[in-house]
């Protein structure tokens, strides 16, 4: 097998048609920002993925994250991995310029990040949830947290976990039993927190975790919860890390996958309490936690676009080489000749497109807000990165199950067997449709919060701008087929949304016994917009003859593919969603 590249191609061409990468940065008054620079950029993680991280991917499966006397021992040359990534200045991509940071567009930073987690996902986590770290102290800390904290973080030297999760505490966050006592200038820290990723390594000379907890006064439930600044080691007089807080790993968790990364039980305060300090005001940590999380759902997506990528090129790779059965001249037939084969690859090939597509997209709106000219405007391209969100989120991560389950078939016996490769991609993607909140979270966000609540209006938005899309597409004639689907798809998800708002002030369980099949039909819609739209721009640019044309050609391939063959799910949802609510709770609980 030949080492992981990445198609940064495709990413160029989804920044530069669908996008609008040149108008996004004149917008943002980055003047500097075009997008050949951008697509130098992606060529350049390119290989710096497959020469030093890509190699370390199995290594990391293998051998994975250890404890010791000193805490958690990284895998073996990751360190200096990590090193060469930081002198790079790979992590200073998307940070603000104030603390050393380049300030490039968050949609070019999510395009570069699936580099890294195409590459190494598990070694991707860590800088993945710095970048998070460093958006929640920079939303919400005061100026002196974010002087001291954040020139570290972003240029990569100090890395950044989150810490939510408790034993009694899961998704359901206002149960949180860890304390925080006011000492001073400063406070005492202490409780457990469980599957903290990256919580411990060797490779930085500090690791600044965010910690929710409670102050002795705090109110009950999610509103008395804080947010705190709680670094393994404290600074000494010269803002370099000197004595070490009382925060330690006591234990790394076994994994299905993504050994590479270690899953860290953390205990503060065993010896008195660890030393934090408050980000932002009292009780309003939640609120701020939801900014790195609300990053680290879009990129948790973008790790399912990712590690199917990888699985893909694997699987082709193994398609060309591997060869069964003769023709009469004696030639060996390879296998991805097969119709059943190509239909795999191609079913893997268009969805990673699509995926690719949304994510994009989503990412792209984060600027759009940020470079608003008003706030009427901003607050428009706000509640797109709300809506788009639980869709990148859960659907990319449900339909990698999907596609690395692909890259195993393909393989035939030999996908199952560990040191063909495949079997990682395949247990390395099933974490994604858990952590940072399941699908079944993402779900309910989607047709609670991003729905019903709001009475449809972002929703709505989506819908008319997929329309538009339709009309366009459908002025085509070569194009007349994958209008009329996504003008059918398109249909069917109005009908659901309707069914929803209706439903949502009739009964409290049906709209949430159908939420995971909305958001997927949401999802494979929103990939058919992004696939339509970029075949009517490749069958333009395949008209005029210029540029690569069997590259553009390719682009209409692959949607037309989608349509046929990924579009109609829609269609099945639909019916879910409208007929099926009764039945999920039609089952006593004692006949389970």
């Amino acid at each position: 097998m030949s080492e992981y590249f990445h198609p940064y191609r495709d990413a160029a061409f989804v920044l530069r048609e669908l996008v609008g990468f040149n108008a996004l940065c004149e917008k943002a008054g980055l003047d500097e920002i075009n997008e050949e620079l951008a697509e130098a950029i992606l060529e350049e993680a390119g290989k710096f993925g497959t020469e030093i991280w890509a190699p370390l991917n199995v290594v990391g499966d293998q051998k994975g994250a250890s404890l010791n006397d000193k805490g958690v021992q990284e895998t073996e040359g990751f360190s200096e991995a990590y090193q060469a990534f930081v002198e790079s200045g790979w992590p200073t991509l998307t940070h603000g310029e104030e603390f050393g940071g380049q300030g490039l567009p968050n949609v070019l930073g999510t395009a570069v990040n699936e580099i890294w987690q195409s590459a190494n996902m598990a070694f991707g986590l860590c800088p993945m949830l710095t970048q998070g770290a460093t958006e929640a102290i920079s939303h919400h800390g005061s100026d002196e947290l974010k002087a001291v904290w954040l020139p570290k973080m972003v240029s990569g030297e100090w890395t950044g976990t989150m810490n939510l999760t408790e034993p009694d505490a899961g998704s359901d966050l206002a149960a949180i039993k860890s304390k925080a006592v006011p000492e001073g200038d400063h406070y005492l820290i202490s409780g457990q927190k469980i599957f903290i990723t990256w919580g411990d390594h060797q490779m930085t000379d500090n690791i600044v975790h965010l910690v929710l907890a409670r102050l002795p006064d705090a109110p009950a439930g999610v509103k008395g919860i804080s947010l705190f600044v709680v670094p393994k080691f404290l600074l000494n007089e010269n803002g370099e890390p000197g004595e070490r807080n009382d925060v330690r790993c006591v234990s790394i968790e076994h994994k299905l996958g993504i050994h590479g990364s270690p899953t860290c039980t953390m205990s503060f305060g065993d010896n008195g309490g660890a030393i934090g300090y408050l980000v932002g005001e009292p009780n309003q940590g939640l609120a701020y936690m939801f900014t790195m999380m609300n990053h680290a759902r879009q990129a948790v997506g973008l790790q399912g676009l990712a590690i199917s990528e990888r699985s893909y090129q694997q699987a082709v790779e193994y398609a060309r080489e591997r060869t069964q059965g003769t023709r009469k001249d004696g030639s060996k037939i390879a296998i991805i000749e097969f119709p059943d084969v190509r239909r795999m690859l191609m079913q893997m090939r268009s969805s990673i497109e699509a995926m690719r597509g949304v994510a994009l997209l989503a990412a792209a709106e984060v600027d759009r807000a940020k470079g608003a000219g008003d706030e009427e405007e901003a607050q428009r391209h706000l509640a797109r990165v709300e809506l788009y969100t639980p869709i990148v989120k859960g659907w990319i991560t449900e339909l990698a199950q999907e596609l690395t389950y692909l890259g195993v078939q393909v393989h035939g016996g030999m996908g199952f067997v560990e040191e063909c490769g495949a079997a990682q991609h395949y247990r390395d993607a099933r974490i994604l449709t858990i952590y940072e909140g399941t699908t079944g979270i993402q779900a309910l966000d989607l047709v609670g919060r991003k729905t019903i609540r709001n009475n449809g209006v972002a929703m709505t938005a989506l819908l008319d701008e997929i329309g538009e899309a339709c009309t366009q597409a459908g002025a085509s004639e070569a194009l007349t087929d994958l209008a009329d689907a996504l003008s059918q798809a398109l249909s069917d998800a109005r009908t659901a949304v309707t069914w929803l708002l209706e439903k949502g002030s009739q009964s409290a369980s049906a709209p949430g016994a159908v939420s995971v099949p909305f958001m997927m039909l949401m999802g494979y819609l929103c990939g058919a917009w992004a696939m339509v739209q970029m075949a009517q721009k490749a069958s333009q640019l395949a008209e005029s003859g210029e540029g690569d044309t069997e590259f553009y050609n390719a682009k209409v391939a692959t949607a037309r593919f989608y349509c046929k063959h990924l579009l109609p799910r829609v269609k099945g949802l639909l019916d879910t969603v409208v007929e099926g609510s009764e039945s999920v709770m039609d089952l006593p609980e004692s006949q389970f």
